[in-house]
């Protein structure tokens, strides 16, 4: 075995060399996806009375690649824009749990079986929670809602939006979920350097027993589509069924503690129930159908795989570090931004990233703007350069915002 060989090999790498190609190739798809089917698209469609906003928001959710905490001002967004409250708990728990980059990163590691399994649980589930909000929830009279501002943005042509959706699969998407990577392949590490082969089938042979272990684990815990896959691979590796496996690839990435708090806050508690048995009905019906179909399929091995008999693959090799160079770059932008000497500005009204690139080009038109940099978590605007703030303010309203 040669010297690069034992490099990709070594634990930790191998599951990050394995994931990256797929992740790249996910990543761009969900900027196509973002092409095709814009924001105000997904928001107009979710307002109908009738079930199959339900059907909508599910079939919405399932490729788009946002975790469950970024897919809180997604649904505060939602509901401003007059969404149901059936079709944002739809939206809420087939969003989050999956994507298009981490239904290649599941393929990757575990298979076509499970990449199979954990989109179509998440569109289930997303229906199931809909329909039983439908039922018990009453929706309520409808308030005065603020949507995206639309009205004063210079439509994009074609090259533009294909830019657009670049940056938004290269960099937005890596920004926010590459952190996560990271954590996932170093928990995943961890527990194959720790826990001892077939752990889990000395200790936790009752697969129900097993199953449950997971919800507990998974539901509180925040970790993203894309992160949990090394530590769920890892733990099939040390034992566990792969149906318990899934009921964590669905209840981690589906809600964690943030929330929780956010659904009983906005949406009340019986909706919280709903959401939250809606979760764990999905999930524990995925799990035991998984390990009913496939059995005690060695799921090993697409794991042992990327450690023996591997080889270098160029491309994969290359996909890898191309990544890692766009996780750096994310975190060198945080660096720079909190070393940014400009000046701070709170935009209320920022709801999404369609905000933020609307205020951005506004911004870098005025006279003296040299960076431009929104944070749409916490809604402000930072600007740098030799410039008049009245100018810069004057910007942002004729975006169609209202700066602080």
């Amino acid at each position: 075995m040669g010297l690069l060989e034992k490099f990709i090999s070594l634990p930790g790498f191998n599951i990050f060399y394995s994931m990256s190609l797929y992740l790249l190739i996910g990543y761009f798809f969900a900027g196509v996806v973002k092409f095709i089917i814009p924001e105000e698209k997904i928001y107009n469609n979710l307002s109908d009375k009738k079930f199959s906003d339900v059907v909508k928001a599910a079939f919405f959710g399932v490729p788009i690649p946002v975790c469950s905490c970024g897919v809180i001002p997604l649904v505060e967004h939602l509901r401003r824009n007059g969404a149901s409250k059936k079709a944002t708990v739809s939206f809420l728990i087939s969003t989050p749990t999956t994507g298009l980059d981490s239904i290649l990163a599941t393929y990757s590691l575990l298979g076509p079986v499970f990449a199979i399994f954990r989109p179509l649980s998440s569109f289930l589930g997303g229906i199931l929670g809909g329909l039983l909000v439908k039922i018990f929830v009453k929706e309520g009279e409808k308030t005065d809602v603020e949507k995206c501002k639309t009205e004063n943005v210079e439509k994009e042509t074609f090259k533009e939006k294909m830019i657009s959706s670049l940056k938004y699969s290269f960099f937005e998407l890596v920004e926010s979920t590459g952190k996560w990577i990271l954590l996932g392949v170093l928990l995943g590490t961890f527990i194959s350097l720790i826990i001892p082969e077939s752990f889990f089938k000395s200790y936790f042979s009752n697969r129900f027993l097993s199953y449950l272990l997971m919800m507990l684990t998974g539901i509180p815990l925040y970790v993203c589509a894309t992160g949990s896959i090394p530590i769920a691979a890892s733990l099939v590796f040390k034992g566990l069924s792969p149906g318990a496996a899934l009921v964590f690839l669905i209840t981690g990435p589906a809600t964690n503690s943030a929330t929780i708090l956010f659904v009983l806050k906005k949406l009340g508690k019986k909706t919280l129930f709903i959401y939250l048995l809606s979760i764990i009905i999905i999930s524990l019906i995925s799990g035991f159908l998984l390990d009913l179909i496939i059995g005690d399929f060695n799921l090993k091995e697409n794991f042992v795989m990327h450690k023996h008999n591997m080889g270098v693959n160029y491309f994969k090799l290359a996909s890898s570090l191309i990544l890692l160079v766009l996780i750096s770059r994310s975190y060198i932008k945080k660096i720079w931004r909190k070393k940014m000497e400009g000046y701070k500005i709170k935009v209320e009204d920022i709801m999404c990233s369609h905000c933020a690139n609307t205020i951005e080009k506004s911004l870098m038109k005025v006279k003296g703007v040299k960076r431009v940099f929104v944070d749409v978590e916490k809604k402000e605007v930072y600007v740098e350069g030799d410039f008049k703030i009245s100018e810069v303010f004057n910007a942002i309203r004729d975006a169609g915002y209202t700066p602080e």
